[in-house]
């Protein structure tokens, strides 16, 4: 690339938007804000789907204990004891997958509890924020402060 193409999409670059643009480009006649928008309520969906997927992995995950009957050792463990006992490798081998299996079932258990904590967390962190800040941008005379207003304290 010679010095003035250099130059030039320099020059190009820097009369662009500088908002970001996620997965698509303004239609034509439209404008990019660049603006995330989430509402509550996908927030909500979001953070029920994850409690689900905790509910479901773990009822159906529990390999160490299924068969058991009561939460404890269960026939895939019996199954590992019964052949290590003949001598069998592979019984050393099915405890081990079982141990790495509960110990990638407890991660995804922990990762939708954190999602759907965060979650809830979040909502109600912006929902004080709101009402702090609804309650202190007012004009004197209590009326709400004007977009074009706020707008001027960003800038």
């Amino acid at each position: 690339m010679a010095w003035d193409e250099w130059e030039q999409a320099k020059a190009q670059a820097a009369g662009r938007s500088t908002h970001v643009r996620l997965n698509q480009v303004a239609a034509e006649g439209g404008s990019a804000s660049g603006d995330l928008v989430v509402y509550q309520d996908d927030l909500g969906r979001v953070g029920h789907e994850a409690n689900t997927l905790f509910d479901e992995v773990k009822s159906r995950a529990d390999i160490a204990a299924a068969g058991s009957g009561n939460g404890s050792v269960g026939s895939t463990m019996q199954a590992a004891a019964a052949l290590k006992a003949h001598g069998f490798q592979m019984g050393s081998a099915l405890e081990t997958t079982v141990e790495v299996w509960t110990t990638q079932v407890k991660s995804v258990l922990q990762a939708c509890a954190h999602i759907s904590n965060h979650l809830d967390f979040t909502q109600k962190l912006h929902a004080q924020d709101d009402a702090k800040i609804g309650a202190t941008l007012r004009g004197r005379d209590g009326s709400a402060v004007s977009l074009s207003q706020l707008d001027e304290y960003f800038k």
